[in-house]
C-alpha cells in the first residue's frame, strides 16, 4: 500500500478498502460524539452502537438531521450500566471497538481495565498513541504517550515505542523512525529518562526492539528538522524525518500536542493501546473533525 500522510487520506483509504466497523458508544449523550459517528456512518465505514439514555439520543440525532430508526439504540440511561454493556460487546465480539461518550474518563477507564470484564490483558501496559496531521510536516507524526501513563518507565517506555511502530506499519510506514524525546541530545541524570533512551537505542541495535529505526535523547528540532542536523552537526539516523516521538512524561507529550492543536493548525486521532481491541478516549471538549478521526483511526486498527 501506498503510505498515508494525512488524516484525510487515512479516510478515503478506509473507504476505498470498503471497510465497516461496528462502534459501541458508551453513553453517546453529546452532541460532538453524535456529529462525528453520523459522519463516519454516512462515510461507510463505521455503525454506531448508541448506549445510553434512548431518548437524549434521538433527540441529539434528529438535532442533526438523521433518522433515529437507522441508527441501532440501546436504552440504558444508566451510566455504568451503560458502560459495562459497551465494555460487553466489544469484549464478545458483538462490536470492533469501544469509544467514551459523555461519561468521566475515570469511570470509563475502571470498566476497561476491570481484571474479569474488561479489555486489557493481564500483565500487558496500557498506553496511548495519537497521529497529529500538521500543515507544517510533511507526513503525520505519531505522539506518545499523551494520555495515559505520567511518567514512563523503561519496559513503558519500550510498549510507546513497539505501539508507535505499530500504528506506523497500518499507515504504510515500512521501518518507522522513531525519535525519544528530551530537552538535548546528551544523556544526562538530570533527565532520568534520557538514560532510559541510551538503553532502549542499545536494545533496538540487538534487535530486541524490531522493524524500526530508533534514537535518543533527541530534542524536537533533530528529531523533525533537517536544517537543525547540520546547524548542530550531530549525526542520527532518524536525520530530521521521525515518524514518531515518544516523550519522557505524559505532561509534556500532552502540553506539546495541544500546543500543536491549538497555534499550529493540527488535528489529531488517538487511540488507548494494549486493549484487546480499540478503545477511543477523547475529552468533551475535542471537536467533532477530531472525533470523527479516532472513529477513522480505530476502524483502520480494528
Amino acid at each position: 500500500m501506498n503510505t498515508i500522510k494525512s488524516l484525510k487520506e487515512m479516510v478515503s483509504h478506509l473507504e476505498n478498502l470498503g471497510v465497516n466497523k461496528k462502534i459501541a458508544v458508551a453513553v453517546a449523550e453529546d452532541d460532538n460524539t453524535i456529529g462525528a459517528l453520523i459522519a463516519a456512518s454516512k462515510a461507510g465505514f463505521a455503525t454506531p452502537i448508541l448506549i445510553g439514555s434512548q431518548e437524549k439520543i434521538q433527540d441529539l440525532l434528529s438535532a442533526e438531521n438523521a433518522d433515529p430508526k437507522t441508527f441501532h439504540i440501546v436504552d440504558l440511561p444508566d451510566q455504568q450500566e451503560a458502560v459495562t454493556e459497551a465494555v460487553r460487546m466489544v469484549k464478545e465480539g458483538e462490536a470492533d471497538v469501544l469509544m467514551k461518550g459523555l461519561i468521566g474518563t475515570d469511570k470509563f477507564l475502571k470498566a476497561v481495565l476491570n481484571k474479569e470484564k474488561g479489555l486489557l490483558p493481564p500483565k500487558a501496559i496500557m498506553s496511548y498513541v495519537c497521529a497529529l496531521d500538521l500543515p507544517k510536516y510533511d507526513k503525520l507524526l505519531f505522539v506518545s504517550d499523551t494520555a495515559v501513563l505520567p511518567y514512563p518507565d523503561l519496559n513503558q517506555k519500550i510498549a510507546m515505542v513497539n505501539y508507535s511502530v505499530a500504528m506506523a506499519k497500518r499507515f504504510g510506514i515500512e521501518k518507522p523512525k522513531v525519535a525519544l524525546i528530551s530537552a538535548t541530545e546528551k544523556p544526562n541524570p538530570a533527565f532520568p529518562s534520557s538514560i532510559d533512551d541510551t538503553l532502549i537505542c542499545k536494545m533496538a541495535d540487538r534487535g530486541q526492539i524490531k522493524n524500526c529505526i530508533v534514537d535518543g535523547p533527541l530534542d524536537v528540532f533533530l528529531a523533525c528538522d533537517k536544517a537543525s542536523i547540520a546547524i548542530k552537526g550531530v549525526e542520527t539516523p532518524i536525520n530530521g524525518e521521525a515518524d514518531a516521538l515518544i516523550f519522557p512524561s505524559l505532561e509534556s507529550a500532552n502540553s506539546f500536542y495541544k500546543g500543536l492543536m491549538l497555534f499550529g493548525g493540527g488535528e489529531l486521532a488517538g487511540l488507548i493501546q494494549g486493549t484487546i481491541k480499540p478503545v477511543v478516549v477523547m475529552s468533551r471538549s475535542e471537536s467533532q473533525q477530531s472525533k470523527f478521526y479516532c472513529i477513522a483511526l480505530s476502524c483502520l486498527m480494528a
